[in-house]
């Protein structure tokens, strides 16, 4: 059974570990500063490109970790979430990558080009009214 993320605190080798378990299937994104706003701030600035991470955002990092931690009897139930973008490709992507069905609710104002990627990945998608509840009702 997966652990209750949400009631325990990562230790040092727990991010050891999770960083292991993604690194064969996430790119690994530059961090760029840029002279123009450190002058401009009068700080120095840091800019993690996950815009460059697969799905374009750094949920992928987190949904792979989830999925990938999952026991087998689990897995192979499939994942579910409900989203209505990155999050939603990332579980999909997450879930191809290691065989798994990907039930996802979106919202039916869901933008068409994160609509699109999350089929691509081989997402099952649900649609639902555009607010929490019905997301939460329709998982």
């Amino acid at each position: 059974m997966m652990k209750d993320f949400a009631q325990t605190i990562p230790t040092y080798d727990d991010v050891v570990a999770a960083h292991e378990r993604i690194k064969p299937y996430i790119h690994r994104t530059p961090v760029l500063t840029s002279s123009f706003l450190n002058d401009l701030t009068g700080a120095e600035l840091f800019f993690k490109c996950e815009n460059l991470q697969k799905v374009g955002a750094f949920k992928y990092r987190g949904a792979t970790n989830a999925v990938q931690s999952l026991d087998a009897k689990t897995a192979a139930r499939g994942v579910a979430t409900h989203s209505s973008g990155n999050h939603a490709q990332a579980i999909a992507k997450a879930a191809q990558l290691l065989g798994v069905p990907a039930y996802i609710v979106m919202p039916s104002n869901a933008p068409r080009a994160k609509v699109d990627a999350v089929k691509a990945y081989g997402g099952i998608i649900t649609f639902c009214e555009p607010n929490l509840q019905a997301r939460e009702d329709t998982l």
